[in-house]
């Protein structure tokens, strides 16, 4: 795979992340914040370079000491940082009560899971700061010409910027995974790391989450429908039919949708919800999240189709209608990749299909006053009418509501089309 940077060692030095700005934008006025998203996504990593005291509570010996000591590391000198917090569910529960009483800010960071359901959500005391795998950039692959947060100022600015990207570079880098300390495997130890992540999700991270898993196999079932379903709306009842295909009867909703809600908890499932705007002349649209999972290869992963089969096609055919599996692996790296830069803007990514399924517009980013940035993800170096049709037709609906309509590749330049749609290479793309 062709590099376009110099990218050392993910083993050496912290390499900054996108997120770093927001964090210490929000640490320096918050007293306190949970740097929240899934295992090995690095957040003790960031988290540790702004502490001063560090409480590690996936260790044994540190745990103890805190369940002993608790009250006393609170005064510690701050920022504390309680890693992975959820080992000692009372953690939440005692900052919440310290910010309660002094709200001087930088006094704590907690990094894990998202609150259980019978902890108090402290909200208005503990916000949330949403870390995910590595976008492109951040792994110091590419170079971006064209960022998001110029595409949102409406001015159709001009395009520029060339990529030596291939399909068979972003396969790779989709197989590659986005966890910072997968970067520097080899293939088989690559793969042989993804498997153990799966293994300890279904096996202990589960049980941290509240859920204790009796056949984990049922569970891995339910990871590989909802791998072969990333970036649909696919209803509960077909993931239900293609986890549990095969079986005479099937598990109802409610027994299943713990296994769900603990997934969401532990950022393992992700969805990019529908934009419901609220015009009348987009009306009948859609409600249904697009779902993804955190990093595009688990998904690879557990459906398990080989690199040289994705590029032939090969795949689940949940998308008959958007192309092969490979196609549905590019919208969730792109997804993953507008997450982390709409955070960085401060707005928020949706995703837009009409009730009737005619029209669909992949992300739908809201700027400034409700105007929008539509976005379509597209496998191919080469864009077609089909491909903008979407866009187009969104075009036309919104006006001047629509600041900027974008289809984002596998191609090599950033150009702007004689009809104004801009094409932008993913690996051009930046916050």
């Amino acid at each position: 795979m062709r590099i376009m940077a110099d990218t050392g060692s993910f083993l050496g030095s912290y390499r900054r992340r996108i997120v770093d700005d927001e964090l210490d934008y929000l640490l320096a006025e918050l007293p306190a914040l949970l740097l929240d998203g899934p295992k090995a996504v690095g957040k003790t990593e960031t988290a540790k370079r702004r502490a001063q005291t560090v409480v590690r509570l996936n260790r044994e010996r540190e745990l103890q000491l805190a369940d002993a000591q608790l009250e006393t590391l609170l005064h510690k000198p701050a920022p504390v940082l309680f890693d992975e917090w959820q080992r000692l569910p009372e953690v939440w529960e005692a900052v919440k009560d310290s910010v309660d009483e002094d709200k001087t800010p930088s006094r704590f960071l907690l990094t894990g899971s998202a609150p259980l359901d019978d902890t108090h959500s402290g909200a208005g005391r503990i916000p949330s700061l949403r870390m995910r795998p590595l976008t492109l950039p951040e792994r110091l692959v590419c170079g971006p010409t064209v960022s998001l947060n110029t595409l949102l100022s409406g001015s159709s600015p001009v395009l520029e910027g060339r990529s030596d990207f291939t399909l068979e570079d972003y396969t790779d880098l989709i197989l590659r995974s986005g966890f910072p300390g997968f970067q520097d495997l080899s293939s088989r130890t690559l793969n042989k790391q993804l498997d153990t992540y799966l293994e300890r999700l279904v096996n202990v991270d589960m049980k941290e989450a509240g859920v204790v898993v009796r056949q984990p196999e049922t569970l891995m079932r339910w990871l590989r429908a909802y791998a072969a379903t990333v970036a649909t709306t696919a209803s509960w009842d077909k993931l239900r039919d293609a986890a549990t295909a095969g079986e005479g009867e099937k598990a109802g909703k409610r027994a299943t949708s713990r296994y769900s809600e603990a997934l969401f908890r532990l950022r393992i499932l992700d969805e990019v919800p529908a934009w419901l705007p609220g015009y009348d002349h987009l009306s009948r649209l859609g409600q249904s999240p697009k779902r993804f999972l955190a990093d595009p290869a688990l998904a690879a992963r557990l459906v398990g189709v080989p690199r040289d089969r994705l590029l032939e096609g090969d795949g689940p055919s949940a998308r008959p209608a958007d192309g092969t599996y490979l196609g549905a692996l590019f919208e969730s790296l792109v997804a993953l990749s507008l997450s982390v830069f709409c955070d960085a803007n401060a707005v928020p990514l949706r995703h837009l299909r009409t009730w009737s399924g005619d029209h669909e517009v992949d992300f739908i980013v809201i700027g400034p006053g409700g105007k929008v940035v539509a976005i379509e993800a597209k496998l191919g170096s080469t864009v077609r009418p089909a491909h903008v049709e979407h866009l187009a037709w969104l075009k036309d609906k919104l006006g001047d509501k629509l600041l900027d309509a974008v289809v984002v590749n596998t191609g090599t330049d950033a150009y702007r089309r004689k009809d104004g749609i801009a094409v932008v290479p993913l690996a051009l793309l930046g916050p």
